[in-house]
């Protein structure tokens, strides 16, 4: 997923029948690949598997976006540092942080926290570029850190629990947010499929180099499972969803967009009980947490 700042909504048109079911079949890839994720975790160490699958699936953009005449090259020293300022906190910090935070966590939970990114979003312009901190907002702060709370009480009180995973979602979301609120501000005079591509390209080169000291090789995978796995993250994840992100960002007034982002978590949860794992009610909970949240900072009256 990349920020939501890269396209423009326009304003209020008719959801046509073409259009709902792109929404609602990019929930449910953004939704599924959570589970997805931690299957690839159960053969790749995560820097190596998300290294190679965002290589592969900017491989996927470069393809079909050269297909359709858009010039994929940044021009000059200021669209290149767009490139890498943008890119650092929108996609090396939240892919990169979000798949240790996947190793750590059930795949469900790390949906959740990884969904707090809105009200961080909203914080940061309240505390850096002086928009106002409301009803709403406390709301959804509040939502947020009883969601947090409520997994962090789970995860203590659980033998095989691991609190650091929790850390790792909340630092990636914050990545998120930051990358959000940049994205929201900046000047570009890049097209945002450019930009995207080579923000993939350059964190997914970056994040190779980190796995080649950090972790060990991986190895050539065998199963008809592990394939399907790298095939879904590069084709869905990185290659057929954002290209649908981004027709329907352009297409749908926000509050529809919203309600997709605020559907995924949802998904993810429940997803993740077809790699058997087993919500708590301490999850449950602190899933509505979080949609309450979401639904505070981004159906606000426009």
């Amino acid at each position: 997923m990349l920020s939501f700042a890269l396209v423009h909504p326009s304003s209020g048109i008719p959801l046509n029948a073409r259009q709902l079911f792109g929404l609602v079949l990019l929930t449910l890839m953004w939704g599924l690949n959570w589970p997805v994720m931690k299957l690839g975790l159960h053969e790749w160490s995560p820097l190596w598997f998300r290294a190679f699958t965002m290589a592969g699936g900017t491989l996927v953009l470069l393809a079909y976006y050269g297909r359709r005449g858009i010039a994929l090259l940044p021009r000059g020293a200021r669209q290149w540092r767009s490139v890498v300022a943008l890119g650092l906190p929108n996609v090396m910090g939240w892919h990169g942080l979000s798949i240790i935070g996947v190793a750590h966590l059930p795949a469900g939970r790390a949906a959740i926290l990884g969904f707090t990114m809105p009200v961080f979003t909203v914080l940061l312009s309240v505390l850096f570029y002086g928009e106002r901190f409301t009803t709403r907002l406390g709301l959804a702060v509040a939502a947020v850190l009883i969601a947090i709370a409520l997994l962090l009480w789970n995860e203590l009180s659980s033998l095989a629990g691991s609190p650091a995973g929790i850390v790792w979602m909340q630092a990636a979301a914050f990545c998120w947010a930051l990358g959000t609120v940049w994205m929201q501000r900046a000047n570009l005079t890049l097209a945002p499929e450019t930009l995207l591509i080579w923000m993939l390209g350059l964190s997914s080169l970056a994040l190779g180099l980190l796995a080649s000291a950090l972790e060990p090789a991986p190895h050539w995978p065998t199963g008809a499972l592990m394939w399907g796995v790298l095939a879904w993250s590069m084709l869905l994840n990185y290659g057929a969803a954002q290209v649908i992100w981004f027709a329907m960002a352009r297409a749908l007034p926000p509050s529809t967009s919203a309600m997709s982002v605020t559907a995924i978590p949802i998904v993810g949860i429940l997803s993740s009980m077809l790699i058997g794992e087993q919500p708590s009610w301490q999850d449950g909970l602190a899933a509505v947490c979080v949609v309450v949240a979401i639904s505070a900072v981004l159906l606000r009256r426009r």
